[in-house]
């Protein structure tokens, strides 16, 4: 385990790269020649510009590939980081009405990410002097696509939060949401138009997001609940077995947490790693569950004696802790294969089995359990009516014998 998380730490550094020119980055276009190219780091897109210091403007030569017949390819600058929202975008796609290449401007504000309204074309708030787009072919799905266009930077600024992707359909003049793997969330960089450097977080694999998901679905939403069954329905047999129950319990949550802490610091480092992309939802149930994960561990620490007067507050403590991480990490579970867009994937259907599967056997366990308890208090009221009845007849029968 520690040999894992030593490794996911080394891959937590962000890096400086310089991105030297490659074979199919290119300084000509059909338009002109620019001073400058590189290759950017997803998509298998391109950026060539040629900068004027004199008059601090900038000319950009984007160029990307389709992904869809009727997709959408866009590019623009983020005036304050480097990230989707806030982004003053140019996205290029083919015209609903006349089946021509157009390009329309739009500012990608917080409502973006919501998709709640179809996003409508306006007027940039930045000094955008010029813009045009052209393709090499008919739009169709890997069709090679460039945008051109000219700004003007502020003085002495040369560092710009360039941000790019593309969908797989418009509605409309409306682009719709892109897709969402590791590639297409990590679409954004800081260039330095002088050195020509670019500065990205290191690129998410795919696999270290499904570790990162395997990992919380076994530990979060499986290893740990069943670990609280055992105890709960072990117990009662503490006459038969001693305290085996609690060690076989305490082992199993060890185990849950420990596995659960690894996938939690893989979720940090990505989201460190993936600048101006954060799924709040996601991130904030993923914290609050391994934050009282985190109690219940230590909560071993301080856990009383039998005999004490504070082991009934301890138990509800942390009974009421323990329930609560795990209804948050089945919750964040199910949020998280939204977040990796599985959300009709067999992979959840499983977990949607396996998780029924197992409450079904903890409410035939409970309901067990009950009747078994109404049975005994049934039992005991019996005997003890039984009892109390047989003593009032016998001090009556030696009342009439006194008198």
């Amino acid at each position: 385990m520690f040999p894992l998380l030593f490794l996911i730490f080394l891959l937590h550094p962000k890096i400086l790269i310089t991105i030297t020119e490659a074979s199919r980055c290119t300084i000509s276009t059909p338009l002109k020649t620019y001073e400058k190219c590189i290759s950017l780091p997803t998509q298998g897109a391109t950026l060539a510009w040629t900068y004027h210091a004199k008059n601090a403007t900038l000319d950009l030569a984007f160029t990307g590939t389709f992904i869809s017949p009727s997709g959408w390819v866009a590019c623009g600058i983020n005036p304050t980081s480097p990230s989707m929202t806030g982004t003053r975008a140019l996205v290029a796609f083919s015209d609903p009405s006349t089946g021509s290449l157009i390009v329309l401007p739009f500012i990608l504000d917080a409502s973006v990410k919501l998709q709640s309204t179809p996003l409508v074309s306006r007027p940039l708030d930045i000094s955008l002097l010029s813009s045009s787009v052209s393709s090499r072919s008919g739009i169709r799905d890997g069709d090679t696509i460039q945008i051109f266009f000219t700004i003007k930077l502020s003085p002495n600024r040369t560092r710009v939060n360039f941000v790019w992707n593309r969908g797989l359909y418009v509605q409309g003049y409306s682009p719709t949401i892109h897709p969402t793997a590791a590639s297409d969330l990590a679409s954004h960089a800081v260039i330095d138009i002088v050195s020509t450097a670019s500065q990205t977080g290191p690129p998410i694999s795919s696999n270290l997001r499904w570790i990162h998901g395997t990992l919380n679905c076994v530990s979060w939403g499986i290893i740990l609940p069943v670990g609280v069954a055992l105890a709960r329905y072990l117990r009662p047999f503490t006459s038969l077995f001693g305290p085996t129950w609690f060690y076989v319990h305490a082992t199993v949550q060890i185990i849950g947490f420990l596995a659960g802490t690894a996938g939690f610091a893989i979720g940090i480092i990505m989201g460190n790693a993936s600048v101006g992309v954060t799924y709040g939802l996601h991130r904030s149930l993923g914290i609050t569950t391994f934050v009282t994960g985190g109690l219940q561990s230590a909560a071993l620490l301080f856990r009383p004696k039998t005999t004490n007067k504070y082991r009934k507050y301890w138990k509800s403590y942390h009974h009421f802790v323990g329930y609560s991480s795990i209804v948050l990490g089945v919750v964040n579970v199910f949020q998280g294969f939204e977040v990796m867009g599985l959300s009709g994937s067999y992979w959840k259907l499983s977990y949607c089995l396996v998780l029924s599967t197992f409450i079904g056997a903890c409410i035939a366990l409970e309901v067990n359990a009950w009747v078994v308890f109404c049975r005994r208090a049934e039992e005991e009221k019996v005997r003890r009516e039984g009892g109390g009845e047989v003593s009032q007849n016998s001090n009556f029968g030696k009342g009439r014998v006194s008198y």
